[in-house]
């Protein structure tokens, strides 16, 4: 039978409604050429003429095309992944991401003949797409809340009782510095809704950052960034400039990096405290906001994930008369919380305690804290000399980062003060010979530091998380010893819900190397033992090094293997 040229014309979803009456094919091809002069949609175009309701088309594809129906009303937007697929591609073809489970993607469609947008899709996120039809109307409203929130969050004033202090910083430029473009009311409130956002959604980090076609918001949760929103890109100069004249920056200096710090208070019990960064680019500043939570610090040394026995040995250290603690990683790895929770610990009434940081993070009530300046020539050795004349009992350094700043902590340490303080190394052997190639003798290191411990962030698995095989051999090169496959136990990973937006992980896990200085690793430093001899006999001695104890962490359930190989890959 020949094919009606006509109807040969027709495509997807305007061919099935032919093929099933639904429509005459004439009436098919004036809606689908109305639609391609207008840039419209073909459903559009059908609800237009009111030949058939949205809901009457998600119908008749569900039935024709076996796919699931889904109403978007009974959804909950907040926990579609939408940072899973690129906002132009979501806007341009009309599909929504609803959930992630494992490696498939549920995609919401109202047109299920659109095979192009779900193969885009399926090749921008490696993921098995399942799609699932609604409502046209709905998903086009959906899409706009979504897409527009920026800019209605730009109208909407959030709860009153929320403000933003000026935090107390020696600059000479006062809010009168401000333009009046830049104290507008719904930018304010745009920034204040962005930094709640971050808090409720227990994010470290914010970026603002400018591009030559668009500006983009992302948060930083469980260390990975993702996209939060695009705000109109008009509005990155008042969005820099208002950030800037919260934190006491020099609006009018837009050339160089500055450092500020800003305060949001959310009751009358409860502030939070942002460290705020600039960078110059090339299509603006840059903004990195670091969330300084205080209460971060009041979690206890339960809550950081020591085993029981590198607890005991770091809860032993820290309650000495004297001597130094060293914590090591890389920049994120929770050095700073885990420093001020032992400071937390020690913090009592009959004790004196004075810390030198740059910048000081959170503000602990009870603790002299000190931020460097160099400017000024507030330098970590000259707030060290000033702390020996202040009768401390603890000293806290932010950073040992030159052999005068490391000669002046190890005398303390040996003239009867606890000292606490933190190093950039891979992890605890290595820490020694710094100091010995900082310039500090072997004999001062081993009279005076008492225990290092090395750390990394893993991220955990959610309570959704699935048991999973893996071969055996990947568990011996993992390190896994044969002993410790025995059993029944099986590695987690993740699996993907609601509450972890399909992620599979939610918050992290600590990961800790804890090595006390012994007598024989003493003996061993003076002799000009190297990282590796030192590490040999940290393992003789019982000392899991950081692989060791991210695997003790898998046994547990609490990461998975991937997790756990990328943050111990040394």
């Amino acid at each position: 039978m020949a094919v009606n040229p006509s109807f040969g014309a027709l495509s997807g979803l305007a061919r099935a409604l032919v093929q099933h009456g639904r429509l005459t094919e004439p009436a098919a091809v004036e809606l689908q050429k109305h639609a391609r002069e207008s840039g419209s949609g073909f459903i559009d175009e059908v609800v237009r003429s009111r030949r058939m309701s949205c809901g009457d088309i998600a119908e008749f594809c569900a039935y024709t095309f076996g796919l699931p129906l889904l109403d978007l009303d009974a959804a909950d937007p907040s926990q579609f992944p939408v940072d899973l697929v690129d906002r132009k591609l979501m806007q341009t073809r009309r599909i929504l991401p609803l959930r992630k489970r494992g490696n498939r993607l549920a995609v919401a469609i109202s047109d299920p003949s659109n095979t192009q947008a779900l193969d885009e899709v399926k090749f921008q996120t490696s993921m098995s797409i399942e799609p699932v039809l609604v409502e046209a109307d709905k998903l086009e409203a959906l899409l706009a809340r979504t897409f527009d929130r920026a800019d209605t969050t730009l109208k909407q004033l959030i709860d009153d009782d929320l403000s933003l202090e000026f935090a107390d910083q020696d600059q000479d430029l006062q809010p009168d510095a401000a333009t009046g473009d830049v104290d507008d009311a719904p930018v304010v409130k745009f920034i204040q809704k962005v930094m709640v956002d971050a808090i409720s959604d227990g994010a470290s980090d914010i970026h603002f950052e400018p591009y030559e076609k668009f500006y983009r918001i992302r948060f930083r949760v469980d260390g990975e960034l993702h996209e939060i929103s695009q705000p109109p890109l008009m509005l990155k100069e008042k969005i820099a400039s208002r950030i800037k004249v919260i934190s006491r920056l020099d609006i009018s200096e837009k050339r160089v990096p500055q450092d500020g710090r800003m305060k949001l208070v959310l009751s009358k019990s409860r502030a939070i405290d942002f460290r705020v960064s600039t960078l110059p680019t090339l299509h603006g500043e840059k903004l990195v906001l670091r969330i300084l939570d205080p209460s971060s610090a009041m979690l206890g040394i339960e809550a950081l994930g020591y085993e029981a026995d590198q607890k005991e040995t770091l809860v032993e250290a820290i309650n000495r008369p004297y001597g130094m603690v060293l914590v090591t990683g890389p920049t994120g790895s929770g050095k700073t919380v885990s420093l001020y929770t032992f400071l937390n610990m020690l913090n009592k009434p009959g004790v004196n305690i004075s810390t030198a940081e740059d910048p000081a993070e959170i503000n602990l009530a009870g603790i002299n804290q000190v931020n460097i300046n160099d400017k000024v020539g507030l330098t970590f050795a000259t707030a060290l000399r000033s702390f020996l004349r202040q009768d401390p009992d603890v000293i806290m350094v932010g950073e040992i980062r030159d052999l005068e700043t490391a000669e002046i902590a190890v005398k303390a340490a040996q003239t009867g003060h606890m000292v606490l303080s933190t190093l950039h190394t891979n992890d605890a052997p290595t820490t020694l010979t710094r100091l010995v190639n900082m310039g500090v003798p072997g004999y001062n290191i081993a009279s005076s530091v008492i225990v290092i411990t090395a750390q990394r962030l893993a991220r955990r698995l959610c309570a959704c998380k699935q048991p999973i095989e893996v071969p055996y051999e990947a568990l011996i090169n993992a390190g896994f010893r044969d002993d410790e496959l025995e059993g029944n136990w099986k590695p987690y990973g993740p699996g993907g819900c609601d509450h972890c937006k399909g992620s599979g992980y939610k918050g992290r896990v600590g990961i800790y190397q804890v090595m006390p200085i012994t007598e024989e690793m003493s003996r061993l430093i003076m002799r000009g033992g190297d990282a590796i001899e030192i590490a040999e006999q940290a393992q003789l001695e019982g000392v899991r090094d950081l692989r060791q104890s991210g695997l003790l962490k898998i046994k547990q359930g609490l990461t998975s293997l991937d997790e756990v190989m990328a943050v111990t890959n040394e």
